[in-house]
């Protein structure tokens, strides 16, 4: 398993096991590398430098023929009637032992809307960071650099997740990265507490305070993983007062048979303004079955709540359905094909007359990711 927020998957044990497709892998896993340094002089092991990486595309259609050709509200498979590169990606990665280091150089059009208006010389690099395995009790691993948030059931890469598109909860609830220092500490065998210390939300430089987050992973059997995350600091710009903007979330995973796996992901946000306080939340469920050894069929149903309009600039209740096939050939090549229904209580969706006037789109997309 890398020491990144994604889970290297092969073909079958993806589809017969529980897989935990979410930022927040890194505070449940990372003390597994450190137990042993613990308990060893500390010199380095020579591990090797490991490399990998995938390349992910798409094509969308929109049932509502949108002349902008754009999935409003949607994540990175906003284009539509277009062929895509979402995302061409190396990595570099090298085990603590007891220092390593993990880099991810990552270009496309997801890239570009992760760093959206950015002109940081770093938005190439979606993760470079240190990471130490310090002999201090079970064993503590620390990381130095920029990483992907620890919130959130879905990853960037969707590769690691159960359907192609990304929910409203990963497109507006949370941040996509940050710049600072993480520790994390096996408490016991299924408890691991990770804390982090960060310039913001989705930046390198800070913008005067300073950003705090903590996770709190629980697997009280091997089918079951509970995950309670938060992330908290002054994230309007030059702001060093105490006017915070919190995010809570609690995630459950659960592999009910061997076959089929579910997970539930719970938010609640809240920052305080000049204005005025401001909320937003959700709720999303998600379903994975597999068919058979090199295919399944995932399920996800969402409902997400902007009552002030913060997050995606229109006050607003979205819901959305998404089901999506998958088939693996020769354990690299991932195909996807999906459909998607959203719906919104305003009218945020394009139509034909090129005007937002809908209050629901559908789409289907056919992906296609080959991994290394």
């Amino acid at each position: 398993m890398r020491l990144t927020h994604t889970i290297a998957v092969s073909a079958g044990i993806a589809l017969t096991q529980l897989v935990l497709p979410t930022r927040h892998v890194r505070a449940q896993t990372v003390a597994t590398d450190s137990v042993s340094l613990a308990q060893s002089p500390l010199k380095d092991a020579g591990t090797p430098i490991t490399i990998g990486g995938f390349v992910d595309t798409y094509f969308s259609w929109n049932f509502s023929r949108p002349q902008s050709r754009t999935n409003r509200l949607r994540n990175f498979e906003i284009a539509e009637n277009q062929f895509v590169v979402s995302a061409a990606e190396v990595d570099f990665q090298k085990t603590a032992s007891p220092i390593g280091f993990h880099v991810e150089l990552n270009v496309g059009s997801a890239s570009d809307i992760i760093h959206s208006g950015s002109s940081e010389s770093l938005k190439l690099v979606q993760q470079a960071y240190l990471t130490a395995a310090v002999p201090v009790g079970a064993g503590l691993q620390l990381d130095a650099g920029k990483f992907v948030t620890h919130m959130g059931f879905e990853t960037i890469k969707a590769k690691d997740n159960y359907n192609y598109s990304r929910s409203f909860l990963f497109a507006w609830a949370i941040p996509y990265y940050h710049l600072g220092v993480r520790a994390s500490y096996p408490l016991r065998e299924n408890l691991t507490i990770a804390l982090h210390l960060c310039n913001g939300w989705n930046n390198v430089s800070a913008n005067g305070g300073k950003t705090f987050g903590a996770s709190l992973s629980y697997s009280p059997t091997s089918s079951l993983s509970l995950l309670a995350n938060w992330i908290g600091g002054p994230e309007q710009p030059d702001s060093v007062s105490s006017k915070f903007k919190h995010v809570l979330e609690g995630i459950v995973t659960v592999q009910a048979t061997e076959k089929l796996a579910v997970g539930a992901d719970g938010t609640y946000g809240t920052e305080s303004l000049p204005t005025g306080t401001v909320t937003w939340k959700g709720l999303a469920l998600y379903g994975r079955y597999a068919l058979s050894d090199n295919s399944a069929v995932s399920v996800r149903g969402e409902v997400y709540s902007d009552p002030q309009g913060y997050t995606t600039a229109l006050p607003q209740d979205l819901k959305e359905v998404t089901l999506t096939y998958e088939y693996r050939f020769l354990n690299n090549l991932i195909v996807r094909t999906e459909y998607r229904y959203d719906w919104s209580t305003a009218s945020p969706f394009d139509g034909g007359d090129g005007s937002a006037t809908r209050n629901n789109q559908s789409t289907i997309a056919l992906a296609g990711i080959v991994t290394f």
